[in-house]
């Protein structure tokens, strides 16, 4: 299909599925580095050295104080993000305290990403006030092993559905740009529908120096928007949100995510890497929210 006509679609379908509804994140890199995993695309993973700060979990202050930044931001979600696939009982009381001091005196919605947990572990988050936990299947399961091989592509899957199982909303979606083939990114998209997700982010790879993808080429933005067009049309009215890359692949083109059927991004930074500013995100909003009051 020619662009401007997929771009159109997906837009339709944006406007059809949700609306005028933008959705702004924030996260906090509660746990960093040190990580036993091999996900070529990370920066945290301690099989590769990428320079990036190393530290233990945050204390709960800390991560209250992030949620009052994200806030402050304009983010309506907050996300606690801890580097590796398991935590401890203590680090998951940490985290549980945290998600019910942001819950009542924050006034912004928790969500957390930590690994594969247990049932148990999603209970006690449930119970603390979490609303949201995010868990990427990164891309699909034929690609998935060229990217990772410390943990099976259905671990991810299986704990998607453990936390769905809690009571909890979902937000799950991956990494463009790593080598994958058209097919693959809408084979992962199909699995994220029957999954029943709530919210997926599209994240764009960034290649890290130091990582086995380093220096692999970027998307180029015209394939970017193509894939934000099909994930809307794939997805329907599921959140479909921009985080890592939009920068450096989009560029000065990044209002073209949202008339291709995006309705959300992530603002403040990322977990080991600086977005751009607050002010500039927030008048990309503004600017999104007067077109679409004006029937874009």
């Amino acid at each position: 299909m020619p662009l401007d006509e997929l771009l159109l679609a997906g837009n339709r379908m944006r406007r059809e599925g949700v609306g005028r509804r933008i959705e702004l994140c924030g996260i906090v890199n509660a746990r960093s580095g040190a990580c036993g995993e091999d996900c070529k695309f990370c920066a945290q993973s301690a099989r590769y050295y990428t320079n990036i700060p190393e530290y233990p979990l945050k204390s709960r202050g800390e991560i209250v104080a992030a949620a009052r930044k994200g806030r402050e931001d304009g983010a309506a979600r907050f996300g606690i993000v801890t580097s590796g696939n398991r935590l401890t009982q203590d680090e998951i009381e940490v985290i549980a305290g945290a998600v019910a001091e942001i819950r009542e005196d924050v006034g912004i919605s928790p969500c957390a990403s930590l690994g594969a947990l247990s049932e148990e572990a999603f209970s006690v988050l449930k119970d603390a006030g979490l609303e949201r936990y995010h868990h990427n299947i990164e891309t699909s399961e034929r690609f998935y092993p060229s990217i990772v091989s410390t943990h099976d592509y259905w671990e991810r899957v299986d704990t998607i559905k453990r936390a769905k199982k809690a009571g909890l909303e979902v937000c799950s979606g991956g990494i463009l740009g790593m080598g994958e083939t058209w097919r693959d990114r809408i084979d992962m998209a199909r699995l994220l529908k029957d999954l029943g997700v709530d919210s997926v982010p599209l994240n764009f790879l960034t290649p890290i120096k130091g990582t086995p993808l380093g220096n692999v080429d970027v998307i180029s933005p015209i394939d970017a928007v193509r894939a934000i067009a099909l994930f809307r049309l794939i997805l329907g009215d599921k959140t479909i949100k921009v985080a890592a890359g939009r920068e450096s692949v989009l560029k000065d083109f990044q209002g073209m995510m949202y008339l291709a059927g995006a309705n959300g991004m992530m603002i403040g930074g990322y977990l080991t890497l600086a977005g751009r500013s607050v002010e500039e995100d927030r008048a990309l909003f503004r600017e999104i929210e007067r077109a679409w009051g004006e029937g874009w």
